[in-house]
This record gives C-alpha cells, sequence and structure tokens, in this order.
C-alpha cells in the first residue's frame, strides 16, 4: 500500500475551528451525561450535511447574525420537535444564543472527530470504483487496519475514475492501492530501465 501525503487546497478559518471543537467538547460531555452521544452525534450530522443542504432558508436564518435569536429559536423548534434529542435541540439553542449557530456543520464534524479521538479511532475514507455490498466493506476495513494497525471509522466514496482497486484517506495521508496507481508505478519503473539500459549502452560505446 503506497503512502502519500496531502494538502488541503480549501481555506478554513483556525479560530472558528478552535471554537467548534470547544463547543463540540460541551456538547459530548452533555450527551454523556444524558446517555445519549450516538444519536446526538448522528443527528448533528444529519442536520449539517442531509437537512441544511435541503433548506436553504434554514442556512440563511442560522447564519444571519440580523435574523433575532427568537426567529432562530422558532426554527431549531421546527426542525428538531419529535425527531431530535433533546440534547441536540438544547445545543443548538446554545449555539443560537452565543451567535454561533452559523458553524454548526464545524460543530458536528468536530464532535464526531473527538469522539472517535476519545474511541481511540481514526476517521477514514476509503474510495472505490463501484459500490461494494456491506460485508466486502467491512472485509476491505479489516483488511486496512490490520494493514496500518490502526482502529478506523470509515465511510466509503465512489470514483468511476478509479481504474479498480482502493484507495484510502485517513487523516492527511493518502494510501493508494488502485491498479492506476499501479499503473503508473510500473511505467516509472520501466522509465528507469529504459534509461539505465541507455546508460550501460552508452558506458560500453565509450569504454570501446
Amino acid at each position: 500500500m503506497t503512502a502519500r501525503h496531502t494538502s488541503s487546497t480549501s481555506t478554513f478559518d483556525p479560530s472558528a475551528e478552535k471554537l467548534a471543537r470547544v463547543y463540540a467538547q460541551a456538547i459530548l460531555e452533555a450527551a454523556d451525561r444524558k446517555g445519549c452521544r450516538d444519536d446526538v452525534l448522528d443527528e448533528l450530522h444529519m442536520l449539517a450535511t442531509e437537512v441544511l443542504p435541503q433548506v436553504p432558508n434554514a442556512q440563511r436564518v442560522f447564519d444571519s447574525p440580523r435574523v433575532p435569536l427568537e426567529e432562530k429559536e422558532a426554527l431549531i423548534d421546527r426542525i428538531t420537535a419529535g425527531r431530535m434529542q433533546p440534547t441536540t435541540t438544547h445545543a443548538l439553542r446554545v449555539l443560537a444564543r452565543h451567535g454561533r449557530l452559523g458553524i454548526v456543520a464545524e460543530v458536528a464534524a468536530a464532535a464526531r472527530h473527538l469522539a472517535f479521538e476519545l474511541a481511540g479511532r481514526r476517521e477514514a475514507v476509503l474510495t472505490t470504483a463501484v459500490s461494494l455490498p456491506e460485508e466486502q466493506q467491512r472485509r476491505f476495513v479489516a483488511d486496512v487496519e490490520r494493514q496500518l494497525g490502526v482502529s478506523l471509522a470509515a465511510t466509503f466514496a465512489v470514483d468511476p475514475a478509479l481504474i479498480g482497486g482502493l484507495v484510502v484517506r485517513v487523516g492527511d495521508t493518502v494510501y493508494d492501492q488502485s491498479i492506476a496507481s499501479c499503473l503508473a508505478s510500473l511505467g516509472e519503473k520501466l522509465n528507469r530501465r529504459t534509461i539505465n539500459e541507455i546508460q550501460h549502452g552508452r558506458d560500453r560505446l565509450t569504454s570501446a
């Protein structure tokens, strides 16, 4: 498995990231006291990745400092009522009161990351050329965990551009086992061999 490090080209605000982690820590502690950590994590993740992207007006209300607190709390109640844990609703209300509801996606991501850290797991994205059945996904995850010697919280992605194989991203490190990568590696080896053979032939001519 070939490893390479990558750097993200997207911009981020380190202060917002740090602030999100502070709120995430408080939310996890509150959820643990109520015994509903997994539910709260799933609900925040769903809110950030499914609900808000589909309801542009909700994102606008969350982001805008001009929208009164009462309107934000009313929207929170409409989104969460009967669907989410009271701890999740309370967390969103706290963010609203502190004027931080606009970073709820960052808080959700930080909470998941922190929960994995506390459990001694690393987040990973495994990319394949086609969608895999769950049993095969589990085998892939187990194999990668064995090779890397870490416990993974893995999600799967599909990239049809891959020529088979598997690409694993853990943090900023990418482990590439795709056929395309193997072909590229083989091409590099063949190029080096050709260059060496040409150089060897020149050396023989020179010595002659």
